[in-house]
């Protein structure tokens, strides 16, 4: 286990440098050899010599303001900064003299001449770079300073929920600064004023919390003070000790070293060596974990037998029975196909499996989905079509080798802030952008980042749009011609050609469709086909439509065309959404798969597990989501086994799913909190959280990487726990004493992952697949020499209209998303101060259909599909265009599901979120389902807080 002592990790100065030239240098009297371009700081940290530093630190490019760093070296005059000062062949450098030590004891001096001297009470004690230097400097005296003029009163900002600034304490360093640059690319901070009064602001001199700042912690990462400190280590003091582990908010997996004192978290800190994220993190990982231990969550299993009855606490064991007993009635009842289960996005791969297992061999059923059924299920079955695997192909570090990124139906400075900050820094070197959306996001135009395109597409009209492109490419001989002819399948691939080259697929025809002006998709088109190395990231904007599936189809077809696939800079990246989201399907949680995507049609696939098991599987397969609402209202779906989801709030068509579930006999939640499904549910099974658990998460680059227990389950189980011993209770045995037993068996029976065990994972730190002996150590990079199925497949993706357009009655399409602060239904996040950013979902709206409307800022509306209506507050903004509105959907009372309908994509079943029809008009009260939610939601509440502790018999013997 990745646990130690809490120590600093070991910090080099400035970033390592790759190149193939060696320099051969002196240092201290040792021969060092390192890579050209090397600092002499970093060749002389590599070798064990450590060089007093303030301002260097190997996360910054060197700035050289500190002066402490000061070295020697022969035949050079002066005594230059070690941090910006390169490596040559042949130097010979001291790094501690006589006249050095001075030299940096005066330097210190200075700096403690106007700093607080209360280190004994200060929350940095113990973790403190200027307490350190003070120390290896030898300082022992000040000898001026304090009865001059200086900062010591300034006044400490507060305002954000998670950090304090003290001025005081500042040194003005400039590594808050160059942080908020360099590694996160938001340049919200700066020097302010110049010498003696220079201070390090947000904004124009704004408080933090009413300034640009995202609140990703970079600056207070990079601070060596505590002038930049978290309010968490304020209240607790400094952590014990460290354990690694991996966040599970988006796909991105970042890893973090979870700094605890006994059972207690302290602060989440980046780790350095984390392969998502590079030590970077955004400010849900880093910051908002305190759901954890929220006041709402429910730690003691429940039961009841109607909704409208108080919940009963119970036994563990009480819980679990009737809950295999209610199962069991109801297969008897209805027929072995009325029950079944739906995995979790959120919970771990381990976890995952013995859900689909239970399910399978328990249920003997394949009623089991996931949520990526109303996500990214079209990027599985398009990328099989086109690539043959259901997964994306790149590294998140490949960006940096990007010449030319299209980032699609995304916002990743929104949805994956991580990624969104490399993305943007190879963006700042030079790379060029082609933004594909309905909306103006942060990407188009931001700090010292300017799309060269914004492809401002209608919803609903992304395959027309991508068609036409490719019909560019095709008719202007843009074609990678010697990639197709070697890599691709030569008769889809003249199918594909002649299809696009139709004149109704050129851009000047189908711009009246799309809204795209035809030289913005020539510009765009001849950019990414001429460009150099080609990479799309694309998002829920893409899968989430009627035609989700074709439009991943169309993204692949692109890539081919132009020999973007295969190597570093390029491919086709898929950006999941939640943490584990990629995994879930991994496991095997679609209903006519088993896992490693493979059909449960197939005999000697279903043989394997089924001689593993134990079992007789059934062949066909089962039920996915949509289709288990649909039975339930029928009467043939009645049990439901729902583990770390939230449907009620998620899935579209609200009242539907309420209506769905509210005719089922049985429904089993697995959570944290009782949320929309679990007003609904019979068994309340309490979930444990990321922290409380151990296994892993499987992020959107297919990189595995080890979830980490860091305090004991609050609710006593673990949710792997939870799921054998259901089984058990339903006749089934599972028996395993840890994850890592569990992940030996998704090794033996998955081919992708046959190399994949704790063991690895723990030297290797993460691994993506496949992992296998024809790839030990992962797979960084997919479809290198040749696609997975042979050839690559060009498929014919005819653009098709949605059934959602705009009418007289519903002239504005609806849009949706996420924002930064919040996450997915907001469970977790709406359970911290990210409340602070953002309280409420709102909907956006263009100024001409406002007025149109009468409607100003601020104003409540209400939004009306043929769904239902719910009413938000307007925004008023050019970021969405004319015909368009948007909204998000993390707070329940906003009902933005309400609206949306039962439209989707042709394959997959993902609902079409991204193009809903709608009515916008101005309104002065909720609407009818919010104050029925409103009643519904205080009768549960109330139910809760009525719950007995004491077991009732009588209900078990129902």
């Amino acid at each position: 286990m990745l646990e130690t002592v809490l120590k600093r990790e070991r910090d080099y100065g400035t970033p390592a440098r790759a190149a193939t030239a060696m320099v051969t240098l002196t240092i201290d009297g040792y021969e060092v050899t390192v890579p050209e371009g090397t600092s002499v700081m970093r060749a002389a940290a590599e070798h064990g010599i450590n060089i007093p530093k303030l301002c260097a630190t190997d996360s910054l490019e060197a700035f050289g303001s500190c002066r402490l760093c000061l070295v020697q070296i022969e035949g050079r005059r002066g005594y230059p900064a070690s941090c910006t000062t390169p490596v040559e062949a042949g130097m010979v450098v001291h790094t501690e003299t006589p006249k050095l030590h001075d030299m940096r004891r005066n330097v210190m001096e200075l700096y403690i001449s106007d700093h607080p001297l209360d280190c004994l009470t200060c929350p940095a004690n113990g973790d403190c770079e200027l307490q350190d230097m003070a120390g290896v400097v030898g300082l022992r005296e000040v000898r001026y300073g304090y009865k001059g003029a200086n900062h010591l009163d300034d006044t400490k900002d507060t305002t954000n929920p998670y950090f304090t600034y003290d001025p005081a304490k500042c040194i003005v360093c400039n590594r808050c600064v160059r942080a908020c640059e360099e590694t996160q690319g938001t340049f919200a901070l700066t020097i302010g004023a110049k010498g003696f009064a220079s201070r390090v602001t947000a904004g124009q001199g704004e408080d933090f919390i009413d300034s640009e700042c995202v609140s990703c912690g970079a600056c207070v990462q990079a601070c060596p003070t505590a002038t930049l400190q978290e309010k968490s280590v304020i209240e607790l003091g400094q952590a014990e000790h460290a354990i690694v582990t991996t966040c599970a908010y988006c796909g991105v997996g970042c890893g973090f070293k979870a700094e605890m004192k006994g059972q207690t978290v302290v602060r989440m800190t980046p780790w350095k060596d984390g392969q998502a994220n590079r030590g970077h993190a955004c400010v849900k990982g880093r910051f908002a974990w305190g759901y954890t231990t929220h006041k709402d969550r429910v730690l003691t299993p429940m039961i009841r037998q109607r909704i409208t009855d108080p919940w009963q606490e119970v036994s563990w064991g009480e819980a679990l029975q009737y809950a295999a007993s209610e199962f069991r009635r109801i297969q008897q009842k209805y027929g072995r196909d009325a029950v079944g289960g739906i995995t979790s996005s959120r919970c771990t791969n381990e976890e995952t499996w013995l859900v689909q297992k239970l399910i399978r061999a328990a249920f003997n059923t394949n009623n089991v989905d996931t949520c990526a059924r109303v996500c990214h299920s079209p990027t599985g079955y398009g990328l099989k079509q086109t690539l043959g695997e259901s997964a994306g192909t790149q590294t998140f570090d490949s960006v940096m080798f990007s010449d030319v990124v299209i980032v699609m139906g995304a916002n990743p400075s929104s949805g994956h802030p991580v990624f969104a900050s490399r993305l943007k820094r190879r963006l700042r070197q030079g790379a060029r952008l082609i933004v594909i959306d309905p909306r103006r996001i942060e990407l188009v135009n931001s700090p010292h980042i300017k799309a060269d395109f914004h492809l401002q597409v209608r919803p609903g009209t992304n395959t027309a749009l991508l068609t036409a492109l490719a019909h560019v490419i095709v008719t202007e001989q843009l074609v990678a011609e010697p990639f197709v002819a070697e890599r691709c399948d030569s008769a889809s691939f003249e199918q594909w050609r002649e299809f696009v080259a139709r004149p109704e697929n050129s851009p000047e025809h189908t711009a009246e469709t799309t809204g795209v002006p035809a030289e913005l998709v020539r510009g765009a088109a001849r950019l990414y086909a001429t460009g150099g190395n080609g990479a799309v990231y694309y998002g829920l904007g893409v899968t989430e439509h009627s035609q989700g599936s074709t439009t991943v189809m169309a993204i692949a077809n692109l890539a081919m065309a132009t020999g973007n696939i295969g190597r570093e800079g390029v491919g086709v990246n898929p950006l999941r959404g939640q943490n584990n989201v990629q995994g879930s399907c991994d496991m095997g949680s679609f209903p006519h798969e088993l896992p490693g995507y493979r059909h449960i049609s197939d005999p000697v696939v279903r043989s394997q597990f089924e001689q593993a098991w134990g079992v007789t599987l059934q062949p066909e397969p089962g039920l996915r989501i949509p289709n288990m609402f649909e039975a339930a209202l029928e009467g043939s779906f009645m049990g439901l086994y729902c583990q770390g989801e939230d449907i009620v709030q998620s899935d579209p068509n609200t009242q539907h799913v309420a209506a769905a579930l509210a005719a089922m006999e049985c429904i089993v939640v697995q959570d944290l909190f009782l949320n929309e499904t679990a007003k609904y549910a019979h068994v309340f099974l309490p979930g444990s959280s990321f922290l409380e658990k151990d296994g892993t998460f499987t992020n959107a680059e297919r990189r595995i990487s080890r979830v980490r227990k860091v305090m004991e389950p609050r609710n006593g189980k673990a949710d792997w726990e939870i799921t054998m011993e259901l089984s058990q209770a339903l006749g089934y045995p599972m028996h395993y004493d840890h994850p890592s037993q569990i992940m030996d068996e998704i090794a033996r029976l998955t081919p992708t992952f046959s190399g994949v065990s704790y063991d690895k994972l723990e030297r290797m730190g993460s691994l993506q697949w496949p992992c296998n002996d024809d790839a030990p150590e992962g797979t960084p990079i997919m479809h290198i020499d040749q696609f997975v199925i042979g050839k690559g497949r060009f498929m014919i993706t005819q653009y098709v209209p949605s059934d959602e357009r705009s009418t007289r009655k519903f002239p504005l399409l609806l849009t949706t998303g996420r924002i930064l602060s919040q996450y997915n239904v907001g469970a977790q996040t709406r359970r911290t101060p990210n409340v602070a950013w953002h309280s409420e979902d709102v909907l956006e709206i263009h100024p001409q259909d406002a007025e149109d409307r009468g409607v100003a800022h601020g104003d409540w509306v209400g939004v009306q599909s043929r769904s239902g209506e719910t009413v938000l507050r307007a925004v008023i903004t050019d970021r969405v265009q004319p015909g368009v509105v948007y909204t998000t959907f993390h707070f329940p009372e906003s009902g933005a599901n309400v609206v949306t309908t039962d439209s989707s994509d042709w394959a997959t079943n993902c609902p079409e979120y991204k193009v809903t029809a709608v009515q916008v008009t101005r309104v002065s009260q909720p609407s009818d389902w919010q104050r029925n939610w409103s009643r519904f939601t205080d009768i549960q509440e109330k139910l809760l807080r009525e719950r007995e502790r004491e077991s009732d018999t009588a209900l078990t013997g129902k």
